[in-house]
């Protein structure tokens, strides 16, 4: 019996390898066919056209398509095509993506106007390995408004973008975000820190999900010695592209200047005691519910291994928007500023 169920089991990896590749074929296969139908309908239908007469080919068109090979011709779909031809035109480009990313994905992703956006999106789903509902998830969740990187020049998207998908180097602007949407702790109005760290830990899967997927949890409530005095750590985690410590602070009312000192003291402490070779410095991450943006630079935080963040629980979530205007509004000013300076 034993022996039949070790034959059993290398049969059934064998089986599971043949449908996974079975799977990316018939995938890539399909992806690289949409394509060439959108190729088809741009050159040859709607260049050179007008727009109506163009739209009145591609109904007539779907229409026989779905009538042979069924409703994924229909006319909406062959729009999608014509869309996944013009914002990915280079086939080469298209050989490298075709095996990674889904048909869902990709009807997504064609649609974001911004590039910078866009390849964000493309980017990490890839990296990350997102379902198409996770892809989704974080569009709606204005994943790229609220991390860092969004508020840089496009060059340092582009070149923190090649690091990610060239040498899977993730930089600490493309993971660290403003603010954090933690609506799925479930916390009624009146909630202490401990609660809300309580909250994190029963939920963590989501909140790890929150963060990306190679964030990995170290511990809670990390207890480091300092010259026979004992302080702890609220939450502290391990991310693996950038080979860093990252130790988390909960705060549940505004932001204080104190607060910098405390984190301070642990990342120094983390830096001596707990780096392993090739990890790079530990980054520190204070959660506040509100923060001024004046303290924060005047203590030069923008540019440090210390970010302050707000988090929006369910009751904060309407914030949201209000929050991502007031960082882009920040952003304006900072690059006004700038060419103030260079007058």
């Amino acid at each position: 019996m034993e022996i039949s169920n070790n034959y059993f089991k290398q049969i059934s990896d064998v089986i599971a390898e043949a449908r996974s590749t079975a799977e990316i074929a018939v995938n890539s296969a399909l992806v690289m066919l949409y394509w060439n139908i959108g190729k088809i309908i741009k050159g040859r239908i709607l260049e050179g056209n007008k727009p109506e007469y163009g739209k009145g080919i591609i109904a007539e068109l779907s229409r026989d398509l779905v009538s042979e090979y069924g409703r994924g011709y229909s006319q909406r779909n062959l729009f999608n095509m014509v869309k996944f031809y013009e914002v990915l035109p280079d086939e080469q480009i298209l050989h490298s993506l075709r095996a990674k990313l889904s048909w869902t994905h990709i009807k997504r992703l064609v649609y974001i106007d911004d590039p910078n956006k866009r390849q964000f999106y493309l980017s990490l789903t890839i990296n990350e390995r997102w379902s198409s509902r996770t892809l989704i998830d974080r569009i709606n969740g204005m994943l790229y408004e609220r991390t860092l990187i969004s508020r840089k020049p496009e060059e340092t998207i582009a070149n923190d973008l090649a690091l990610l998908n060239e040498r899977k180097i993730m930089t600490k602007e493309l993971f660290l975000r403003d603010p954090y949407v933690l609506d799925f702790l479930d916390l009624r109005d009146n909630f202490s820190e401990k609660d809300l760290e309580r909250a994190i830990i029963t939920e963590l899967e989501r909140f790890l999900l929150e963060f990306g997927l190679d964030f990995a949890f170290v511990g809670r409530q990390v207890r480091i010695t300092i010259s026979d005095k004992d302080f702890y750590i609220d939450l502290l985690f391990y991310h693996r592209k950038m080979k860093r410590l990252v130790a988390i602070e909960l705060k549940l009312g505004e932001f204080k200047p104190e607060y910098k000192g405390q984190i301070e003291l642990y990342l120094s402490w983390l830096a001596k005691n707990d780096m392993n070779d090739g990890d790079n410095p530990p980054i520190g991450i204070i959660l506040c519910a509100e923060k001024d943006e004046g303290i924060i630079e005047l203590l030069g935080l923008n540019n440090s291994d210390i970010h302050v963040a707000q988090f929006l629980t369910e009751t904060l979530k309407k914030k949201l928007p209000q929050a991502i205007d007031n960082a882009k509004t920040l952003l304006e000013q900072r690059k006004q500023y700038e060419k103030d300076d260079l007058k």
